[in-house]
């Protein structure tokens, strides 16, 4: 399922860790990459199942 960049801020995308939308967008804000929001949330680090979310996510806000 593809989330729109306009959904909740406080859903949460990656359930193994508890990271929200909201979380990744700051990360990305500060300058972080995918590989740095996984070491600094332990998002990708479970399942991998947040994968294309966060990734449809990062793509979104890298748009703006």
């Amino acid at each position: 399922m593809t989330r729109n960049i306009s959904d909740s801020a406080d859903e949460i995308i990656c359930p193994c860790s508890g990271t929200t939308r909201a979380k990744i967008q700051s990360l990305f804000e500060e300058g972080l990459d995918i590989e740095a929001i996984s070491r600094r949330t332990g998002a990708l680090s479970g399942c991998s199942g947040c994968e294309w979310d966060i990734l449809e996510i990062l793509k979104d806000l890298s748009e703006r």
